[in-house]
């Protein structure tokens, strides 16, 4: 599961990277790369938005689970 984590966090960290082109300098880097309406440029935005729905869906329903994941001091028994 922290590999399918870090995926989602480079996703995610890659369409706000996008978003905030678009909003300040009216770019949009993955529409210039991969073309205006390609499959590709889609096929990138939807991994995106599954990437957002599954950090909100960990988030407000799994945040000790991922936060187990992440910390090994909070596996640890004492």
């Amino acid at each position: 599961m922290k590999v399918l984590d870090m995926v989602v966090a480079a996703l995610l960290a890659i369409g706000g990277l996008n978003w905030g082109l678009v909003g300040f300098f009216d770019f949009n880097l993955i529409s210039a790369l991969f073309g205006e309406a390609s499959v590709i440029s889609r096929v990138i935005y939807a991994l995106i938005g599954f990437g957002a729905l599954y950090e909100v869906g960990d988030f407000a329903f799994g945040f000790k689970a991922m936060q187990d994941r992440w910390c090994e001091t909070a596996t640890v028994k004492h």
